[in-house]
Formats: structure tokens, C-alpha cells, sequence
């Protein structure tokens, strides 16, 4: 099976690594063949149809801002890759720049904070906010994303981000 997808030329060199580097273990990991062309940023996955199905979630994680060893957690069946495209949301680019900030908050606070409460990795870029969480966090992380899309205040996201990482925490225990 073959599938094809198109990134932004800017991430082609992150995909393909220093010397071929990534993409080497993109493939080996993932057990699948890449064709990049670096000039129009086509990547061509190639493999057995399950194989190809996660690979090309691993694809689209690093051209939406992810480092490589972020994306190949999904790898993992137990994790998920979820997109949300700002453009749904914002009017303008001003719009863009007033979410992209809230969304990091000062010194990335509000970002880090997401991430520890839901065990997630999220990545800004562009018009997009990619999110790679566990399964059963997935849902929390998303939540407190469209709460600041949404114009919460901040606090109460924190809020919420404390009590889902206790919660998250006390199921460790039990």
C-alpha cells in the first residue's frame, strides 16, 4: 500500500534527519519505506496497510512542529495524535496570535502545564495545535486546549490541569 502526504518544506529536513538519520529509523521502526522529495515536500509512505496507517500519523507529527522522537511515541497503540486546525476558530491573524499565545502563556506555563497534567507532548505550528497524549488522556488534554480557545481564563485552565494531574496521579497509586 502507498499513501502520500504532503509537509511544509521547512520540516523536510527534520523528517529526513542529519545524513538520512531519521528517516532511517522513521522506517526501520515503523516498517515502512519513505520516498521524500525535498523540493516539494511529497512523502510517499510504503508498506503493509497498518504499518502505513501509523507511519503516516509519525509523518504528519513531525510536519506539524513535532521532534521525531515525539512523534515515534506513536508507535505506541496506546497513543493518539490529534490535530486541531486554528482556522475553525480564529477570524484573523490577530485572532491566531491572541489563541497561539494564550495557548503557551508566559514562559510556556499554560503549554508545560497541559502536558504534565495529561502526560501529552503538544506542539504549536502554524495554523494547527497537534496534541500527542496516551489514550486515556487524550480527551483531558483537548479539553483544556478548547477551553483556552474558547477564551477561559487562565486560571481556571490551571485549575482544571491541577485536577486532572491528581487524578491522574491517584489512579497511579491505586
Amino acid at each position: 500500500m502507498k499513501e502520500e502526504i504532503k509537509i511544509p518544506h521547512e520540516r523536510v529536513s527534520v523528517l529526513i534527519g542529519k545524513g538520512g538519520e531519521t528517516k532511517k529509523v522513521i522506517e526501520n521502526t515503523m516498517h515502512v519505506t519513505l520516498h521524500v522529495n525535498s523540493k516539494t515536500g511529497n512523502v510517499e509512505i510504503e508498506g503493509e496497510a497498518d504499518k502505513v496507517f501509523f507511519a503516516k500519523d509519525v509523518v504528519k507529527a513531525i510536519a506539524r512542529g513535532f521532534s521525531p522522537k515525539n512523534a515515534l511515541l506513536l508507535k505506541n497503540d496506546n497513543y493518539v495524535f490529534e490535530l486541531i486546525d486554528l482556522k475553525d476558530y480564529c477570524r484573523n491573524k490577530n485572532d491566531l496570535v491572541r489563541v497561539r499565545a494564550r495557548l503557551i502563556g508566559t514562559k510556556g506555563r499554560i503549554k508545560t502545564s497541559i502536558e504534565e497534567a495529561t502526560n501529552s507532548v503538544i506542539s504549536i505550528y502554524g495554523w494547527t495545535v497537534g496534541v500527542i497524549a496516551p489514550l486515556d488522556t487524550a480527551q483531558d488534554a483537548l479539553h483544556l486546549i478548547h477551553m483556552i480557545i474558547d477564551g477561559a481564563k487562565l486560571s481556571t485552565v490551571l485549575h482544571e490541569a491541577a485536577v486532572r494531574k491528581r487524578e491522574r496521579n491517584m489512579h497511579l497509586w491505586v
